[in-house]
């Protein structure tokens, strides 16, 4: 037996596109700018770093961060990010959304700025201050995944649900393409500036001093978006489904949502109170009645984000030293220190530009008339083939004749992995769980990812480097090499590809058709129904 739906949530399942809905996506948007800059433009200074603090006079190469320090300034924010997102999921359900929304964005300001203020008078006290600021720039990032992602899905329609979290979502992509574009714009300011010779010419002077500031000039750069939405973050009124579903306020939930809609409601308090008094739907996470109900869908949700975000992160955070081995990138002896900055930046930006941002947009184009099963499924199935495909004839991609080629297939991973897995594994968890703990299990997915991305993050880190001991970069053990590194990613892109037949498909249904919490009796919900209403 189905209950009747609250007027209050029936009026958002049904409104017609509003400029709320834009409003919505903006705000929330720019956190997840702020959030992807920030994770992703520490990429292209870690080089700038060892050439700063780890230069080794009469060395035949540029100073390189040691492999702890390496992995460490490039890991420590997705450990703090982790740690945001099961604590801020978790915060989101008891306190609110909105309540806790504005304090993660004001942690990602400060520890921002707070991050290129770095000090210490040794490389190690600079890279310790670095790190602990680092950890909790993530863990304000990492408030933002649940909290934004509930925002959206508990703001917008059924029918374009999809779309609007994923336009959320796709402002990742600008966020790492407009870290590349900082730091190509600042690198040649710099370069233009104080010109050096190549590190091979002349080693000492091919990092002038003045290189300390183009760092921490692109980390700080990552504070100011997020601070333009601040206000309006606190302007926003509390989701109609916590007031009205978690915290019992159907008046509340009327009267914000009758501005936000501009029509009027019926605030319905006797049928809030009947949902009050039916205890069949007021479980816990780690009941027996959840396992039945949501189990399979949370393993669904957090195994195929743990297995995308492996391959994803390691594939974003080490594209630099990819495009090294293929040589797109020259041999770092023959840049000087701000030179190097300069090709990293603009590599990044070129893959942003021509194969990230659009893979997110395809994503929002097509999840609401396709699914998220669908581009899902797909998305990891192409990821799997050009892995294969790059890594299987890994020594003919190397040929200075076939790089375009492997740039090519390499950007080709990153446009369905957007398009793909690494959108949906955003949007289901925020649309499949009920209102009481849609926040929490939102957060327990994006955290199993930040799993992966530690293990991608630092695995690559050390698996990439050559089997030749005389080829590694200083201070590392051999590796697996990247040829049977990007297999290994292969075959994490083909058990994404599995697990993806736990999710449920959520296209077309109200997020109380598709938690239960509209009906009145016991049913479990434990085999994924992907069939969709027309």
């Amino acid at each position: 037996m189905v209950r009747q739906q609250l007027e209050v949530l029936n009026a958002l399942d049904i409104a017609k596109t509003q400029l709320y809905h834009f409003t919505t996506i903006v705000i929330a948007g720019m956190g997840f700018f702020t959030d992807a800059y920030d994770l992703f433009s520490i990429s292209m200074v870690t080089k700038l770093l060892g050439r700063i603090y780890y230069h080794k006079v009469g060395a035949p190469k540029p100073g390189v961060l040691p492999p702890g320090v390496s992995s460490s300034v490039t890991g420590v924010a997705l450990v703090g990010t982790l740690v945001g997102q099961l604590f801020f999921g978790w915060l989101g359900d008891k306190m609110g959304r909105k309540r806790v929304y504005g304090l993660t964005l004001l942690i990602m300001v400060v520890c921002s700025v707070a991050s290129g203020l770095s000090f210490g008078n040794s490389p190690k006290g600079v890279m310790t201050t670095l790190c602990f600021f680092r950890f909790w720039l993530g863990f304000g990032i990492g408030g933002d995944y649940p909290l934004s992602a509930t925002i959206m899905s508990e703001y917008a329609n059924k029918k374009t649900r999809g779309a609007f979290i994923a336009a959320v979502f796709a402002m990742q992509g600008f966020g790492i393409m407009a870290g590349g574009i900082v730091g190509v714009i600042v690198s040649a300011a710099f370069d233009h500036a104080y010109p050096a010779p190549s590190y091979e010419v002349n080693a000492l002077a091919s990092t002038v001093p003045e290189s300390d500031y183009i760092w921490r000039i692109i980390l700080m750069f990552g504070a100011l978006p997020a601070a333009l939405t601040y206000y309006w973050r606190m302007k926003m009124p509390e989701t109609a489904r916590y007031t009205a579903l978690v915290a019992k306020n159907a008046k509340q939930a009327a009267n914000d949502m009758a501005k936000v809609l501009q029509v009027e409601i019926e605030p319905e308090e006797a049928k809030i109170e009947k949902i009050a008094q039916d205890t069949r739907n007021s479980f816990g996470l780690f009941s027996k009645q959840f396992a039945k109900r949501h189990g399979l869908h949370l393993l669904g949700t957090t195994s195929t984000w743990f297995l995308l975000d492996i391959a994803f992160y390691s594939q974003n955070l080490f594209q630099k030293d990819v495009f090294t081995a293929v040589g797109w990138i020259p041999p770092a002896k023959t840049m000087n220190a701000i030179q190097e900055v300069y090709r990293i930046s603009k590599a990044q930006t070129i893959i942003a530009l021509c194969s990230t941002v659009p893979g997110y947009w395809f994503t929002v184009a097509f999840i609401d008339i396709v699914g998220r099963f669908a581009i899902q499924l797909m998305g990891f199935f192409f990821m799997t083939v050009f892995m294969f495909a790059l890594a299987i004839p890994y020594d003919h991609w190397i040929q200075k004749s076939n790089r375009i080629g492997f740039i090519i297939m390499y950007s080709l991973t990153f446009f369905f992995a957007n398009f793909g897995p690494n959108a949906t594994t955003f949007v289901v968890p925020a649309e499949i769980f009920p209102a009481r703990l849609r926040s929490t299990c939102h957060g327990i997915s994006a955290a199993a990812g930040k799993a992966g991305a530690i293990i991608g993050a630092y695995g690559f880190l050390y698996s990439s480097q050559s089997p030749d001991p005389k080829k590694t970069d200083a201070g590392y053990p051999p590796g697996i090499g990247v040829k049977n590194s990007l297999i290994v990613l292969g075959v994490v892109n083909f058990l994404g590809m599995v697990f993806t037949f736990l999710v449920p498909e959520p296209k077309g249904k109200s997020l109380e058709e598709l938690s239960g919490e509209n009906e009145e009796d016991d049913v479990p919900a434990t085999a994924p129904n992907r069939t969709v209403p027309v």
